[in-house]
């Protein structure tokens, strides 16, 4: 097994080691950095990047990789992990989805020397994370006000990404193109296999898409070969989907939920309702096919328009 280097630092095989990388200096000339632990194992084989709170506020894969990095012994490991729990880290502090100039780094991938803050930092992710690796999994969650079931999206068309995505196993694996400055598009240009993946809600530790982030990192880990820790037999298989739909609220009003996540509805279904604090009138929502649900806003205040239930097609599994 070979030495890693990460920003001029060397690890060693069956060495854990903690790096913080310089990235700037607040107005106050307290230096920021990107913590990343890496673990290099015994022997050679596949190198994957674990990263979370690229939004700063989606903090469940920032457990996630704590978890999973305390379960794994380098003596045992084939190849090497490379975990950066907090990638975001002055959206993190202020509990905040973007960086300080309101930038969405996930739309700011490959970067730049020389761009603004957010480009920055995506060109040293790049730089010292992405180019060290052969794989990645990016750990996400839903939006301020919205909650997602545990899901992977990824090209399911690259057939090693497919392969990682099914060993993944959260109750639904979409197939979903890539969004322009996003680091999932930035690596598969790279030619790496990554999967996004999405549980839970900001700002909130949701137990369990916790557990099935943890659970799926290590089911990939066995697949590539890497670590053998969990058990590995599936009761249930994730179910593959090429198409989903927010559905928007019809009017304005308290909208009142009357399903949950994961669960299979049928066209026409009622999902719920919008009524106004007076109780004069409700509006049924409706599905407008059959499928799952995958995704839901927790703000019972909506407006004509907003999107209130994610749903995935069932026909296109």
């Amino acid at each position: 097994m070979s030495k890693i280097i990460i920003a001029g630092e060397e690890v060693a095989p069956s060495q854990v080691k903690q790096i913080q990388i310089p990235v700037a200096k607040l107005p106050t000339q307290t230096m920021m950095s990107l913590p990343v632990t890496v673990i290099n194992g015994k022997e050679d084989g596949a190198r994957l990047w674990l990263s979370a709170a690229i939004h700063g506020d989606e903090i469940n894969g920032v457990e996630i990789i704590r978890r999973v990095v305390s379960l794994i012994n380098p003596e045992r490991l084939k190849g090497c992990i490379i975990a950066v729990p907090i990638v975001n880290v002055f959206g993190f502090i202020e509990q905040s989805r973007y960086l300080p100039d309101r930038r969405d780094l996930n739309r700011s991938f490959p970067g730049s020397e020389s761009g603004s803050l957010a480009s920055r930092l995506a060109e040293l992710f790049m730089r010292e994370v992405v180019a060290n690796c052969t794989h990645g999994i990016d750990l996400h969650t839903a939006a301020i006000h919205r909650v997602n079931l545990p899901q992977i999206r990824a090209n399911l068309e690259d057939e090693e990404t497919r392969l990682c995505a099914i060993a993944f196993n959260t109750p639904v694996m979409i197939h979903a193109t890539t969004r322009d400055g996003s680091l999932r598009q930035a690596a598969s240009k790279k030619g790496i296999p990554i999967l996004l993946y999405e549980g839970g809600e900001a700002l909130r530790f949701d137990g369990k898409a916790i557990d099935t982030g943890v659970r799926g990192i290590l089911r990939v880990m066995n697949y590539l070969k890497m670590y053998n820790i969990y058990n590995h037999d599936l009761e249930k298989k994730s179910i593959m989907v090429h198409k989903s739909k927010w559905i928007r609220a019809s009017s304005s009003g308290i909208y009142l939920l009357e399903t949950e996540l994961g669960a299979e509805v049928r066209k026409k279904q009622v999902l719920g309702k919008i009524t106004d604090p007076f109780g004069n009138k409700s509006v049924a929502i409706k599905a407008p096919f059959s499928g799952i649900v995958i995704g839901h806003v927790q703000n019972p205040l909506v407006n004509q328009g907003d999107a209130i239930i994610h749903l995935a097609s069932a026909e296109e599994t």
